[in-house]
């Protein structure tokens, strides 16, 4: 129904404008307060006014696609409605509308809408007199509605909610029980034995026939007294369950979905996002959702139907918006090193930080959570930390984040500088510092590491560049700036046991961290908890904020 969104930004300040060739899923992801609510809001006041949100600050312009008459035709008689019986239409009029919602329009003018739906007035007719009827934005609280018991109506006239409209349709109905008993292992099952009202309940046995189903008999009484009365399920089942309902039976041809994964496990977000990807797919739907699932983009990713993904920020009071390849999101699902490290998660953070091994990550981000409360200046905001393996497999994770348009920053020991050959080259890379950079650099790295060697210094235990003097150590410091510059960052003097030597930890890796943490004390109202001061790694994972912050910084691709 939509052909192509166009944003009022792109992937960074002064690039082109972000144009969306809209596919059958469309996925916004992002920061919290990146705008992934606001854009669906923006969606359905277009598709249900004709007109841009006055106060819409992130979509210029949405074109629609033009209809066949036919399929046309096919959805206006699911919408079209007959008079009251005291109402009197003029020649050409029809009555239009879905449930309780109705409206008296020339039928003339919405046909000619049809193929001029892009055109002012017409534009207008075409979304406030039928695209209206098909646009449904499902947010948090909408969606714990869609389940509950609803009026059955007078099955002789037009249903009046999704569930009256399930109970009479066979085919969907069974849809629907094919893809919750996929997720529960129970039937998805609509009680009509309070007379008058439809409850949903989940069976543990599948009723014999569809008379025992949609039936009143002392036969069907029994067998609904034995099923579960949805009310009395979890939040989970609720919201999956009243999604797919109303995308199989509520048949919008736009859908936002706000926060699918709300009350959702990991494997029930995986399962309707790739449920909501075939459905979009099979009934020629545009479905729109903001999400902060992993799960749900792999399900959806993997379903094979074609998905776009954006990425949406908002730091500094500078908006991006950057469509993400789809070969870079399958590395990320693909590759083992990647999975097991929850990489994929970083889409929903400002920044990612990697570190050599578990231990870094822990320290450096018990480091930045004490900036952020006592020193929130220095903090690095809304930062996912994550570990490679070691130094060697840091780039792995890097590059495919980068790009992404996510500012993932390295945390290296200075032994970096031990690393030549493809190992150094593919560091550097991984930060997309320009190849005719590369060269020099490794030269300026051989270099530092060879008058090491010729002093007898052991770079990591000695006391790193502090240890060198004059021009050798000018050399380092201007090295190290220029691969901070592509927010690669290196403990300059050692390693991770380098910092907060006046607490006097020991043991190394692991062992150092238990004591390190002992040291620095868990109640922040004791005297002896250790608070973020001048210097050190304070000032380390600052300058470390600066770059990730920075709306100029260097080492992120403009385009994947």
């Amino acid at each position: 129904m939509i052909a192509n969104i166009k944003l009022k930004f792109g992937s960074t300040p002064g690039e082109e404008k972000l144009q969306l060739d809209v596919t059958p899923v469309t996925i916004f992801v992002g920061p919290n307060n990146s705008g992934k609510s606001k854009i669906l809001r923006e969606i359905n006041q277009l598709c249900r006014t004709g007109t841009i949100d006055a106060h819409g600050v992130i979509i210029e312009d949405i074109i629609l696609q033009s209809m066949e008459e036919e399929e046309f035709e096919t959805k206006l008689s699911h919408l079209e409605k007959e008079p009251k019986p005291s109402e009197v239409l003029a020649e050409g009029n029809i009555v239009i509308g879905k449930y309780n919602d109705r409206m008296v329009i020339p039928r003339i003018n919405l046909l000619q809408s049809i193929t001029q739906n892009n055109n002012g007035h017409f534009k207008h007719w075409f979304c406030q007199w039928f695209l209206k009827f098909n646009t449904l934005l499902l947010d948090g609280q909408g969606r714990m509605q869609l389940t509950k018991d609803q009026k059955g109506g007078d099955l002789q006239s037009p249903p009046q909610n999704s569930l009256s409209a399930l109970f009479r349709d066979d085919d969907k109905r069974q849809e629907v029980k094919r893809i919750v008993y996929d997720a529960f292992k129970l039937y998805f099952v609509i009680d009509p034995t309070d007379l008058g009202n439809l409850k949903v309940r989940l069976s543990e046995e599948a009723p014999e026939t569809t008379i025992i189903e949609r039936g009143v008999h002392a036969e069907a009484v029994a067998f609904h007294s034995q099923a579960k009365w949805i009310g009395d399920l979890s939040d989970g089942v609720k919201a999956f369950t009243g999604i797919i309902l109303e995308l199989i039976s509520g048949d919008p041809m736009v859908l936002l979905v706000d926060e699918p994964e709300a009350f959702l496990h990991p494997p029930l977000s995986y399962k309707l996002g790739k449920e909501v990807a075939i459905s979009a797919s099979n009934q020629n739907k545009n479905i729109f959702v903001s999400t902060h699932s992993s799960n749900f983009i792999m399900g959806c990713v993997q379903s094979g139907v074609p998905v776009n993904i954006v990425r949406l920020t908002y730091s500094e009071n500078t908006p991006t918006a950057r469509l993400l390849p789809n070969e870079s999101l399958l590395t990320f699902m693909r590759n083992p090193l990647l999975r097991s490290t929850g990489v994929l998660d970083g889409l929903f953070y400002e920044s990612v930080v990697v570190t050599e091994s578990d231990a870094d990550r822990a320290f450096y981000q018990e480091i930045n959570d004490r900036l952020l409360k006592f020193s929130p200046e220095r903090g690095i905001p809304n930062c996912l930390f994550i570990n490679a393996q070691n130094k060697q497999t840091i780039h792995q994770i890097i590059k495919p984040l980068r790009k992404l348009g996510i500012p993932a920053i390295a945390i290296v020991d200075i032994d970096i500088l031990k690393e030549g050959g493809q190992v150094w080259s593919s560091f550097l890379s991984s930060g997309f510092v320009p190849p005719m950079q590369q060269t020099p650099l490794g030269s300026i790295r051989l270099s530092i590491k060879q008058k090491f060697e010729e002093l007898a210094i052991d770079m990591k235990r000695d006391g790193g560049v502090s240890a060198l003097t004059g021009d050798d150590k000018e050399t380092a410091h201007n090295l190290f700036n220029q691969l901070a510059d592509y927010g690669l960052f290196a403990v300059r003097n050692g390693e991770l046991e380098y910092w907060l030597q006046d607490l006097e930890a020991t043991g190394h890796g692991p062992r150092w961290l238990v004591n390190i943490f002992e040291k620095m004390g868990e109640d922040h109202d004791s005297e002896s908890y250790i608070k973020p001061s001048a210097g050190d790694v304070w000032d380390f994972i600052g300058k470390i904020k600066d770059w990730s912050i920075s709306t100029d910084r260097r080492g992120i691709p403009t385009t994947g």
